[in-house]
């Protein structure tokens, strides 16, 4: 990184932890203002929130690196996206005025305080989780990539954003969210159109698109009904449906952003304009991921993109195995180049014969390529078992460092950085809001003032905090990043939101019956994830699923017994 690098991250990064700072510090007054801001939100401003709380660092290092892998197949998760999106739109109506959606319908039925409890908790395990994860996730990679200290980067961060998360709350979370905004979406444009310009001049923008057709990295939809292939359409339909709608309804991070809206219209239109971006966005993420799989076919790249983990094997007795791979992989580089070329020409004569065979010399030099690349991992995974070899999350952040000029590398940087800010604030903003209404003053007995109520928010915020840092710091590499925040969610979501439902539809079932009914489901979905190879966004719909069945059961039973004084 060169000076003008360092200059842009930190301009941008203490920019906006002053502005967040400074704006907010008349919302330390009010509890209200404290935990909804001052309800002065436009929709746009909502609907911009509601995205950067999403668009976490991962999804900014673990996409394209995704897509580089896998092509569009991820696509099919966000298949189901739409119809939560109305689905949250509809009900909002009933909870614009609640501090926390636990306390929110479910305060009005006959749900008791043990059951409104057990489903706060159970978003906060799952929450508190995966702030330590988006405070992890830029780290590791940033740690390994420039020899930084992870401790430090994992402090670093989560300090960043405690400073001006405690401090303003609610309104710190939403000001400071639009200009995050606006600098990540800058800096992946950037990054896309620099791709762009940096293939081969004979390569336009049709030909790139065409080469990762033919490498199968635009196949979108998968009918496919095997229950283990994580991205297919019956998953996205069905798991990626009940994660959204779990997601948008459920999880006090997103309803916390749109809490703060002027009205009811607001906060509707900003949850809509979300859902109108969120699709577009996503789709443009893999197709910069599918571009950098482009540009690799002419230029070079590494045998594998942890640098961490060729380390390894490079200081290893199996090293002269693995420089062995690397001259192999050298040699595939030119010979891809050379085909690729030749495909583009085929496509400028219109030469079905030429274009087939190049096609099929492609096929057969990739997937060498990949044979290659297995076998540094075995080698890898000898030397030492426990070094991650999948090196998906690695893939964007070398191409930034090795081909971005100077400038635009700092700008790239300050977007994964930003993003990991952005998702991190909502999620501690939303787990010492849920601590502080859900838990301590739902339990304390003693009146407190305005002010101890912000401070005691406050305090539970800055608690998180120091959790999700800690979390961070013994958290390790999953298959993908991405994958694993998703999968945390799954093992959750369905749950909560089948008590939702339970609260809204079917009010017959009381307090008692849910509660031992989500304690069992808990169980259930845990047996499933660790015992079977299920795809995880299945665990959304199982969830939701059994916990109302085993509700249902629970207080058909119950009301054919004798009366009791179990519900409080």
């Amino acid at each position: 990184m060169e000076k003008l690098d360092w200059i842009i991250l930190a301009l941008t990064l203490g920019t906006i932890v002053a502005y967040g700072w400074w704006k907010t510090k008349s919302s330390r007054e009010s509890v209200e203002d404290y935990v909804r801001g001052r309800k002065d939100t436009p929709w746009w401003a909502i609907g911009l929130s509601v995205m950067a709380t999403q668009a976490s660092a991962i999804t900014f290092l673990s996409t394209p690196g995704q897509a580089y892998h896998d092509g569009w197949s991820s696509y099919n998760f966000i298949s189901g996206y739409p119809w939560p999106w109305w689905s949250s739109v509809w009900y909002l109506f009933r909870f614009t005025t609640e501090k926390s959606v636990y306390g929110l319908r479910i305060t009005r039925t006959t749900f008791d305080s043990k059951t409104r409890t057990l489903t706060a908790i159970l978003f906060l395990i799952q929450r508190g989780m995966a702030a330590g994860i988006t405070i992890f996730a830029p780290a590791i990679i940033l740690s390994v990539v420039l020899g930084w200290s992870l401790t430090y980067l994992n402090i670093g961060i989560g300090t960043l954003v405690i400073l001006y998360t405690v401090s303003g709350g609610t309104q710190a979370v939403s000001v400071t969210q639009k200009q995050q905004m606006f600098v990540i979406m800058v800096g992946m444009f950037f990054a896309f159109f620099y791709v762009l310009g940096a293939l081969p001049e004979e390569i336009t923008f049709g030909k790139a698109l065409k080469i990762a057709g033919s490498s199968d990295k635009l196949n979108i939809l998968d009918f496919s009904l095997d229950l283990n292939n994580r991205y297919t359409l019956l998953s996205g339909l069905t798991g990626g449906f009940f994660l959204a709608l779990s997601y948008f309804g459920t999880d006090q991070s997103q309803v916390q952003r749109y809490l703060t809206g002027r009205s009811v219209a607001e906060s509707q239109w900003g949850l809509i304009f979300n859902g109108l971006l969120k699709i577009p966005m996503q789709f443009f993420i893999l197709l910069v991921g599918v571009m950098v799989f482009v540009f690799y076919q002419f230029n070079d790249s590494p045998l594998h993109f942890n640098p961490e983990a060729e380390e390894t094997v490079q200081e290893s007795h199996l090293s002269e195995q693995y420089k062995m791979l690397q001259e192999n992989h050298r040699q595939l580089l030119n010979k891809k180049a050379h085909a690729h070329t030749e495909f583009a020409a085929a496509l400028d004569f219109n030469d079905l014969t030429l274009l087939e065979s190049s096609e099929t010399k492609m096929k057969t030099l990739q997937a060498e390529e990949l044979r290659n690349r297995e076998a540094a991992r075995t080698l890898i995974k000898e030397v030492d078992p426990q070094e991650e070899t999948n090196d998906k999350d690695f893939v964007f952040i070398h191409f930034i460092l090795n081909n971005l000029p100077s400038g635009l590398i700092g700008l790239l940087l300050a977007v994964i950085l930003s993003a990991a800010m952005s998702s991190t604030s909502s999620e501690l903003n939303a787990l010492g809001t849920t601590t502080t209404v859900d838990l301590f003053l739902r339990h304390n007995k003693k009146e407190l003032t305005q002010k101890q109520s912000v401070r005691y928010t406050q305090l539970f915020t800055l608690a998180w905090g120091v959790v999700a840092i800690l979390i961070a710091s013994i958290a390790n590499l999953f298959e993908n990043l991405i994958q694993l925040v998703n999968i945390i969610g799954s093992i959750f979501y369905g749950n909560v939101l089948g008590i939702f439902l339970i609260a809204f539809f079917i009010k017959f079932i009381r307090g008692n019956a849910v509660f031992l009914a989500a304690i069992g489901t808990q169980i259930i979905v845990l047996l499933i994830f660790f015992n079977t190879s299920i795809s995880y966004l299945l665990l959304n719909f199982i969830g939701c699923a059994l916990v109302i069945f085993i509700a249902l059961l629970l207080e058909s039973f119950e009301r054919i017994q004798p009366k009791s004084n179990l519900e409080e």
